[in-house]
């Protein structure tokens, strides 16, 4: 499948007049062809004219075929083949596996919307009867969901399908009823290509408004910010940077009609080793550890940065262990230069800190953007006394800190900035200290995990992928998982509207067989 470097607007691929950029191969550093033509304001004003244009008719597209749009997403993704994952690899330095497991989780994403879509949930259909014989009386009141508008999202340089084009926020949002203008990640602009592609046949197929489905190039502080300020636009989706997903926050909360920015940020995953489980099986935790902070060379939003633990001899044992575990690693491949050059800075930066020792590197073998994981370890008091050390270092690095005993550790714990995950290992005989950590992580953290490590978020409907800033911009929210679909709803309540004009989710019939809340009861699914 030929790579042209268009973007596309609707239904039309366009080549950008505002420059050239090209892709690059992180494992060579050599540039990719072809070049990529950035947009121009008034591609971004066209791609916003069709989205705006399009809400009105896509939102009132029957459900079913709102998911077979969905599905039809996904099944032009996978018939894009060999080529979209030779492309990633080419784009990232990811090995095939990788991507071929995140070009699954990408189509299974769609699916669960689709089905997400087909059931009806998310409308919350609820219906409160008029009282007209009450004093005072109450009229008819329905409440029932619908999207926002058209979303801006931004691709992810992490994850060049599940976090980008056709990922899990541009999934969510066409699952609300929204149509998405997609601000394609410059890291891989030709597996955005194809991927943008794929989308737009499927939505030319299933007979979807023109303006359902757009993508541009270009750089983030002219076409993104040009985009989040776009009158048409009514929510943002993006996963990044802090410096960026505040950027982008601030834009939008500047702008005449303020909008969300569901932006998914920075978290270091702290790790809590209590006593019992160290003691039980310190060597194993060390491996499984280091497993999961090498994980795709620590590039994922869920890889683990900080560890905190008691010490003592069962502590000394897990730090040799995964010393040991660490320096077997080899170097791997990061995304980009950019990141490449960040990582380096971040761990030269831990090396200037007075108090943190370096435990362990990993191999020196490896070309390119080759980033060597690295592991420190300091006590609570250089910790506590240098706030710099819970700032995530994107890549393969992490702190262990060292406590004298657990009201320290859980004083730590208080101090924690919003994270995405936070772990915790324990046995029978921890659980007192680990239901005290337990109340503090719940404010902490959008998903709290035992005897695990963080890395791999599973796509269903109780994941959640979230937390408090500077994890997210909205802590209520979550971009991975059924639930993210409220992000891009809001609630309209119809008050006494005759029955032919509700919509299909409100009328007394139930033509759609919605589970309902009728009268303060839950009323099961099922055609009336």
């Amino acid at each position: 499948m030929t790579i042209l470097g268009e973007m596309i607007i609707g239904q039309q691929c366009v080549r950008g007049t505002a420059g050239e950029a090209f892709g690059f191969n992180p494992s060579t550093r050599a540039n990719l062809e072809p070049g990529f033509g950035q947009a121009t304001g008034d591609d971004v004003e066209r791609a916003c004219a069709l989205a705006a244009q399009a809400f009105d008719p896509y939102r009132a597209l029957p459900l079913e075929q709102r998911a077979r749009f969905l599905e039809a997403i996904a099944e032009q993704i996978l018939a894009v083949g060999p080529a979209l994952i030779e492309r990633a690899m080419l784009e990232t330095g990811l090995p095939q596996a990788r991507l071929e497991g995140e070009r699954m989780r990408t189509v299974n994403q769609l699916r669960l919307f689709a089905k997400v879509v087909r059931d009806g949930y998310f409308l919350d259909a609820t219906i409160d009867s008029a009282l007209p014989d009450r004093a005072p009386p109450r009229p008819d009141l329905r409440l029932s969901k619908i999207g926002l508008g058209p979303v801006a999202v931004f691709g992810a340089s992490n994850f060049p399908l599940a976090f980008s084009v056709a990922g899990g926020d541009t999934a969510s949002a066409l699952a609300a009823g929204c149509p998405v203008v997609v601000k394609a990640h410059a890291a891989h602009p030709g597996t955005s290509e194809l991927v943008g592609r794929a989308v737009q046949r499927a939505a030319r197929e299933a007979g979807m408004p023109e303006g359902v489905f757009s993508m541009l190039y270009g750089d983030g502080r002219t076409v993104g910010q040009q985009l989040v300020a776009h009158p048409a636009i009514k929510a943002v989706g993006f996963t990044g940077s802090r410096q960026g997903g505040t950027a982008l926050m601030r834009t939008a909360a500047g702008r005449a009609e303020p909008i969300p920015v569901y932006a998914e940020m920075s978290s270091v995953n702290p790790v809590f080793l209590l006593p019992a489980a160290l003691q039980a099986g310190g060597a194993g935790l060390a491996q499984g550890f280091v497993d999961s902070l090498t994980l795709g060379v620590g590039q994922f939003c869920t890889n683990p940065g900080l560890v905190f633990a008691l010490e003592g001899a069962d502590l000394d044992s897990f730090v040799k262990a995964a010393g040991e575990a660490l320096a077997g690693k080899g170097a791997g491949t990061m995304l980009t230069a950019g990141i490449h050059e960040a990582y380096n800075s971040g761990v030269a930066k831990f090396g200037q800190v007075e108090g943190l020792q370096l435990v362990a590197q990993g191999s020196e073998q490896g070309a390119g953007c080759a980033a060597r994981a690295a592991l420190y370890l300091c006590d609570a008091d250089t910790y506590l006394g240098n706030a710099a050390l819970e700032d995530e270092v994107f890549g393969p690095a992490a702190v262990l800190v060292r406590f004298k005993d657990a009201d320290q550790l859980l004083r730590a714990a208080e101090a924690l900035h919003g994270q995405l995950t936070a772990t915790v290992h324990a046995q029978a005989a921890d659980h007192g200290l680990a239901g005290a950590l337990l109340t503090i992580l719940e404010r902490k953290a959008g998903r709290v995990l035992f005897n695990g490590f963080p890395t791999g978020v599973e796509v269903s409907h109780a994941m959640v992928h979230g937390g408090p800033f500077p994890a997210t911009s909205d802590s209520r929210t979550t971009s991975v998982g059924a639930s993210a679909i409220d992000r891009f709803l809001r609630p309209v309540c119809y008050q006494n509207v005759p029955a032919n004009l509700l919509p299909e989710a409100l009328r007394d019939e139930n033509p759609l067989g919605l589970a309902r809340l009728l009268d303060g009861a839950l009323q099961a699914g099922g055609n009336a």
